[in-house]
């Protein structure tokens, strides 16, 4: 019956009657989609009443055969008139009146009704575009969403009225199917130029909907969409954009295709553009299917018949960065037109790892890719080893800017990364005999498929050069007159959120030469210099942390910073001047991020630039510095603080050398004033240091000129507090702060750890924890159910077979799953005390060896694993390493040891080998003294992966004890407190006799090259040991034997793996970001429209 009142509505009845089940001959329309009630009502406005035919068969017609309610009778509605080709109806305004409209019966066994549209030509309605400022505003003003949540007990009635434009409908459909919402029938009216659309919707429950914020929510998206918003010029210029109506939502593109009072032909041009483009990529495993084969035939130019794993992983690669593509548009043209506060992160380094799963995962289409492939006869997860990692950082520092990229995507924060594309990045390492060679790491020899190099943004970068003064409107000013140039060229890597639309850049910078070769040269004999110039270019962006022991390495270290910055700020005054006039106005759009001291020459170059180029004076330019500038500090040692030698400043960046020296007189005449004439705290303040080579203390320019000063843990604030910033402190208080580090959930739990998530999210009830990681605590309530236990522990099991068979692929070597795996993977150095792991290893072989047969069943079976890369010039590390052979060959090639010890170490430890180790862990080793880590984010991995710690209180550490509770972790070693009184008695403590005895035995040769390993066991011993190696030996062993207790009683082993877990949520990288965004950058989320989850 309501079918039937709606057909009254809409068509005629060809005898004047409303169509009902007692009319002879009734014709019974069922609409299936609203783009069919507009065919109609386009079909029903046409014409007052169908005439007969003058022929017996109906002219062509193309158009929808709707299923009638009766077995006897059908309608055909036409979109196309034979006329015009193939124009869609749906694209065209209500029609005017021809009498060309005729109902015929055609001779049928059914006796259908068919009804066909005649010469009729359809009024074209070009795209509008938003430069009109009079039609902007008309449509704003006019385009209305309202709600009717009372009318029915089962739908959700939204009434839409919004202008006829191309493709509108294929929108507003869209909108509800991202919400999740269904739309159980619609009625199209016409008001002019207007529809009247209401759709009646339930949710995806088939309920109507409840709760004023959500159907709120809704009806804001469904405003945007429709255009209900005017899109202002920018000072008084050119319009910026032109809205296009698509499936894909409110897109807005740049200008130049419709420009004010553009002629006709720019409107139709631009509409072309956007019906062709108005849709986004498939997702459904054909679509997919036929994007990688594409990819494979013309990216990849192979054969579809032929082609091998890594071309198929490019062709998988380029299919999946199209989508990366199409949303990190979108999200920056939103951006643009917002045009809110953003946040530009200055790191040197990123280690983003793999690129592959991380992607789908957060783009939602990783089991669509799945499938798709396995149709093809590919694995998903064989394509994704053939991916390489990208070598752009080393350790925790570099690892961390990649996780808070990760967060400010998901979070739909307002952001920029800016780096280097380092051609051979930090090094490879290969061991041979033990010992650790580097070797260029190419991990571009095969390209890299997520990269976009972008030809046409470069910037000049200068060096050298002279200072030279001017007159510029009768001011005098300074002119720095460079000697050398090179270009940087931009490299852009898009950074998808989890569960948004929003997808930032990552924008890494390439040094080449500038300009092409002097042909000249060829004539002159120049050739070789030319040759050497273009490599001396293209050297500033080769590798990560050159070797700065010579002034060579120096000088090119420095290169690199200021190439770095250089380019960066350019890019983001650039961007700033394309939408502002009034540099007043840049604090309020711009916060920039100095990840360590690596990026600070940022701040002479924006006071050079203001200065020199811009115009500003001192004063203006400074209060602009001080405003947009925040620092994270990352040292704990004042030793280790960056100093540069004037004398190389002065001669790389004359004019930048000039400004520092500006900048710390002002300084100083401040600190005058506050404490007097206090020398011994001016020098230790002052930016510049005297001494036999004179320097400049870039961590004490960035402390003078930025507005906050962060700690990355509570412990680490605390040393910056009373030992490395102690003067500054006392100073401005109020600039220092801590934000502890976080990991990215996404990568190290949902990407390298899917079976434990899946786990997780069925005993939670939800995956909503990937981005709320305060969810996990509901896994406490679990700890003790036999089930769950049963269930956590088959999980990583599994994950346990997987480093195993890892294991014996990488070394030949077989271990069991059944024994604890014992971890250390992080970068070699001294004060992370490897070499107490490696002596304690030593220590548990030589009393497994002095065992009787029957003791030996009592002991727990270890796998202990180390893993990571010594600095090239780094003698103590490399030795470390050997040692750590040496033992290893001996252990395992022990018959009276078996299984029940071994001793493995992974070569070239990077982010992917972390993805297959950390979730395999039983027990991790973070053991650094107490006070040298500033926080460590390695814990926080192997935590949230039910990994139980073993550590001192240091750095975040300690944080992570008042989560998890110290009875689930094993602590041991000095306090923080005690370090300083230890090392003044170290020099005459004795060593306690299970130290003494692992020493003996390096010593007597049990091991071989004793000599070479006689300066390791000097550093610990005869009142040298720095590192508490010998003063915490003894706790360090009660900790493994209370390791080996909890392990044996696998029910509480369990439960306290659960805990852990559990108890992670605190150290997510989202935390982390949301709350530097609110107490530091003072940026807010600017989400996308239309997101996966919105």
């Amino acid at each position: 019956d309501a079918t039937t009142k709606e057909a009254n509505n809409i068509l005629p009845n060809p005898n004047g009657q409303n169509f009902s089940k007692g009319v002879a001959n009734p014709v019974t329309v069922l609409v299936l989609s609203p783009r069919a009630w507009i065919d109609l009502r386009a079909l029903a406005a046409a014409d007052e009443r169908p005439r007969p035919p003058q022929s017996s068969r109906p002219r062509r017609s193309f158009g929808y055969r709707l299923p009638a309610m009766f077995p006897n009778s059908s309608l055909v509605l036409p979109r196309v008139a034979p006329s015009t080709g193939l124009a869609p109806v749906f694209s065209c305004a209500p029609l005017p009146a021809a009498p060309s409209l005729h109902r015929h019966r055609s001779p049928s066994s059914h006796g259908s009704l068919s009804i066909s549209l005649h010469e009729r030509h359809l009024r074209f309605v070009p795209l509008q575009a938003l430069g009109n400022r009079d039609v902007a505003t008309e449509t704003a003003a006019s385009a209305t969403v309202a709600v009717h949540n009372d009318g029915s007990p089962d739908y959700t009635v939204f009434e839409i009225r919004p202008r006829n434009r191309i493709g509108l409908l294929q929108v507003i459909t869209r909108v509800f199917k991202v919400l999740g919402l269904r739309i159980e029938k619609a009625l199209v009216e016409f008001e002019g130029e207007f529809f009247v659309k209401r759709f009646f919707v339930v949710d995806s429950h088939g309920r109507k909907i409840e709760g004023e914020e959500g159907l709120d929510r809704i009806r804001k998206a469904l405003l945007d969409a429709i255009g209900a918003e005017e899109v202002d010029l920018v000072d008084g210029g050119p319009p910026l954009a032109v809205r296009a109506a698509s499936s894909r939502g409110l897109v807005m593109r740049r200008g130049g295709l419709v420009a004010k009072d553009a002629a006709m032909e720019g409107r139709a041009k631009a509409e072309t553009m956007f019906a062709l483009m108005d849709g986004f990529l498939k997702n459904d495993p054909v679509s997919l299917q036929k994007d990688v084969l594409h990819h494979v035939e013309y990216t990849v130019a192979r054969s579809r018949f032929s082609f091998d794993d890594f071309e198929a992983y490019q062709a998988l690669s380029h299919s999946v960065r199209d989508r990366l593509i199409e949303r990190w548009h979108d999200t920056q043209q939103y951006f643009k037109r917002k045009d809110p506060k953003r946040l530009y992160f200055l790191s040197l380094e990123f280690l983003m790892g793999r690129s592959l799963s991380n992607s789908v995962i957060n783009l939602g289409i990783r089991d669509q890719y799945a499938d798709a492939l396995k149709q093809l006869g590919f694995e998903f997860e064989v394509l994704a080893e053939q991916e390489g990692d990208a070598a752009l950082g080393n350790g925790g520092l570099a690892r961390l800017s990649a996780c808070q990229m990760d967060s400010l995507a998901t979070m739909d924060f307002p952001a920029w990364g800016y780096g280097l594309r380092y051609q051979y990045g930090l090094f490879r390492q290969v061991i041979l005999d033990g010992f650790q060679h580097e070797q260029p790491d190419y991990w571009l020899n095969f390209g890299n498929p997520w990269e976009i190099e972008r030809v046409h943004v470069s910037y000049p970068v200068k060096f050298y050069g002279t200072i030279e003064d001017k007159l510029a409107n009768g001011d005098k000013c300074k002119v720095w007159v460079p000697g050398e140039m090179v270009e940087a060229v931009a490299y852009d890597n898009p950074i998808p959120g989890y569960g948004t639309r929003n997808t930032i850049n990552l924008r890494l910078w390439a040094a080449k030469p500038s300009g092409q070769y002097d042909m000249e040269s060829f004539n002159t004999g120049d050739y070789i210099n030319e040759v050497i110039n273009r490599q001396r270019a293209e050297t500033i962006s080769n590798v990560l942390y050159p070797d700065d022991r010579s002034y060579q390495g120096k000088e090119l270290r420095l290169k690199q910073q200021y190439f770095f910055v250089s380019a960066s700020l350019q890019d983001i005054l650039r961007r700033f001047k394309d939408s502002h006039s009034n540099f007043d106005q840049f604090p309020e759009k711009v916060a920039l991020q100095l990840n360590d001291t690596h990026p600070s020459l940022a701040i002479p170059e924006v006071m050079r630039i203001l200065i020199d180029e811009e115009n500003l004076s001192w004063n203006q330019a400074w209060d602009i510095v001080c405003k947009i500038f925040s620092f994270t500090a990352h040292t704990v040692n004042p030793e280790g603080l960056e100093r540069i030698p004037v004398d190389l400043l002065g001669s790389l960046l004359p004019r930048h050398l000039q400004i520092i020296f500006d900048i710390n007189h002002g300084f100083m005449e401040e600190l005058k004033r506050s404490f007097g004439l206090d020398y011994n705290r001016l020098s230790r303040m002052s930016i510049i240091e005297e001494g036999a080579v004179k320097c400049i203390r870039v961590s004490n320019l960035s402390l003078v000129c930025c507005h906050t000063i962060d700690g990355v843990s509570r412990a680490h604030l605390d040393t910056l507090k009373t030992r490395v910033f102690k003067d500054f402190y006392e100073l401005w208080p109020h600039k220092f702060h801590y934000k502890t580090n976080g990991v990215t959930q996404r990568r190290w739990m949902v990407v390298s750890n899917p079976s434990l998530c899946g786990l997780i999210s069925k005993w939670l009830g939800t995956d909503s924890w990937v981005r709320d990681m305060d969810l996990l605590m509901g896994l406490r309530e679990h700890a003790e159910d036999a089930n769950f236990q049963e269930q956590w522990r088959n999980v990583r099991r599994a994950n346990k077979i997987r480093l195993a068979e890892f294991i014996e692929t990488m070394s030949g070597m077989k271990v069991s799953p059944d024994a604890m795996f014992d971890v250390q993977i992080k970068r070699i150095h001294e004060y992370k005390r490897q070499l107490l792991n490696i002596f304690g290893i030593i220590y548990r072989y030589d009393c497994i060896k002095n065992m009787k047969k029957s003791d030996r069943k009592k002991v727990v079976p270890r796998v202990c694993i180390i893993g990571g890369k010594a600095a090239p010039g780094y003698d103590v590390a490399k030795k470390i390493i050997k040692l750590c052979h040496a033992v290893g060959e001996t252990i395992n090639n022990d018959p009276e040891i078996g299984d029940l010890l071994k001793l493995v170490f992974i070569p070239d430890y990077n982010v992917s080998v972390a993805e297959l180790v950390i979730p395999g862990s039983d027990l991790s080793q973070h053991i650094s003294t107490a006070g040298h880590e500033a926080s460590g984010t390695g814990n926080m991995k192997f935590l949230m992966n039910g990994c139980l710690l073993l550590a001192t209180a240091d750095g975040s550490t300690m944080e992570i004890i008042e989560e998890v509770g110290e009875d689930n972790m094993f602590i041991f070693g000095a306090k923080k407190h005690e370090v300083a009184a230890l090392r003044e008695k170290s020099r005459t403590h004795k060593v306690p006799l299970q130290f003494a005895r692992v020493l003996r035995m390096i010593q007597d040769g049990h091991f071989g090259f004793e000599d070479y390993f006689k300066s390791l066991c000097d550093t610990v011993e005869s009142g040298h040991d720095f590192f508490l190696l010998g003063h915490d030996f003894a706790s360090y062993l009660e900790a493994h034997a209370a390791a080996d207790k909890a392990f044996v009683d696998q029910k509480s082993w369990t439960k306290m793996s659960i805990l852990s877990s559990a108890s992670s949520g605190r150290f997510s990288s989202d935390k982390t970001v949301a709350e530097y965004a609110s107490k530091t950058w003072g940026i807010e989320p600017c989400k996308c429209p239309i997101g996966l989850n919105e």
